[in-house]
C-alpha cells in the first residue's frame, strides 16, 4: 500500500477538497550494506545527498509551502530541504517507541508536541501545501498519525510525505490517497543508524561516520 516518489509522475486530480497525486512505484535503491553488527550506518552527507535529490520534484509537483518535522528524526533532514525549498519548518514531536525499552508502545504513538495553528508560521498550514518530513518509513504508524492530526486539525489545501528513507517491508500504518509521498531511497528491512544518533549506540560522530563509510565500500565490493 505505499507509493515510491519519481521525477515522473501522472497528472494530478482534484478530489474534494485535495489535490490526489499518483506516484509510480520507483524510486533510489540505497547503496548501503549492513555493518558486522547487522546494522546499516548513514553520515551526514548520506543524508544531504539523498535529500537534495528530491528537491526538483518537490519544487515542481509539491511546491511546499511549509514543512512540518517530526522530531526527532525529521528535524535535520527538514532543515537540509529548507535551504533548497525555502519553506519555514514547524515542529512535532511524536512517540511510538518507548526509550527505556526500545519497542514500540502498547498505547501507540504519543504526542507530546504539536505547533500553535493561530501564530505564524502555523497559519500557514491551514490552506497551504503542507509536507510531513521525517527520516525513515518504517511502520508508517507515525506518518499515519501526523497525516490525520494534520487534516483534522488545519484543513491544509494539499498534504505531502517526504522520508529520506522507506523500508522495503509490510505497512501497519496506512496513508490516505490524497497525500503525495516522497522517499529518497528504498532500502531493506535492517536497523538504520542515523549520525544524530551516534551517542545512544555509544560512538562519537567521527566513529559513526567510519561505520558508513565501510557501508558503502562493502556495497561497492
Amino acid at each position: 500500500d505505499h507509493y515510491l516518489a519519481s521525477s515522473f509522475h501522472q497528472p494530478a486530480e482534484k478530489v474534494g477538497p485535495f489535490t490526489l497525486i499518483n506516484h509510480p512505484t520507483m524510486s533510489t535503491p540505497s547503496n548501503k550494506s549492513p555493518a558486522k553488527d547487522g546494522k546499516v550506518y548513514y553520515s551526514y552527507g548520506d543524508i544531504h545527498d539523498s535529500v537534495s535529490k528530491l528537491v526538483p520534484t518537490l519544487q515542481n509537483e509539491f511546491q511546499p509551502t511549509v514543512m512540518i518535522a517530526i522530531g526527532g528524526g525529521g528535524f535535520i533532514p527538514a532543515r537540509m530541504l529548507r535551504t533548497e525549498l525555502k519553506a519555514p519548518i514547524l515542529a512535532i514531536s511524536l512517540e511510538l517507541y518507548d526509550d527505556a525499552t526500545n519497542t514500540i508502545r502498547p498505547t501507540g504513538v504519543v504526542c507530546h508536541q504539536w505547533f500553535d495553528v493561530n501564530s505564524e508560521p502555523g497559519q500557514l498550514v491551514k490552506g497551504g501545501n503542507v509536507l510531513i518530513v521525517d527520516e525513515v518509513d518504517d511502520t508508517r504508524t507515525t506518518l499515519q498519525y501526523a497525516v490525520e492530526e494534520v487534516l483534522k486539525r488545519c484543513e491544509p489545501a494539499k498534504i505531502g510525505v517526504c522520508v529520506v528513507h522507506n523500508k522495503n517491508k509490510p505497512k501497519k500504518g496506512k496513508l490516505p490517497d490524497n497525500v503525495a509521498y516522497y522517499a529518497a531511497e528504498e532500502v531493506e528491512d535492517h536497523w538504520v543508524c542515523y549520525p544524530w544518533d551516534a551517542a545512544e549506540y555509544g560512538r562519537d560522530i567521527h566513529q559513526h561516520e567510519s561505520l558508513a563509510r565501510q557501508c558503502s565500500s562493502t556495497s561497492s565490493n
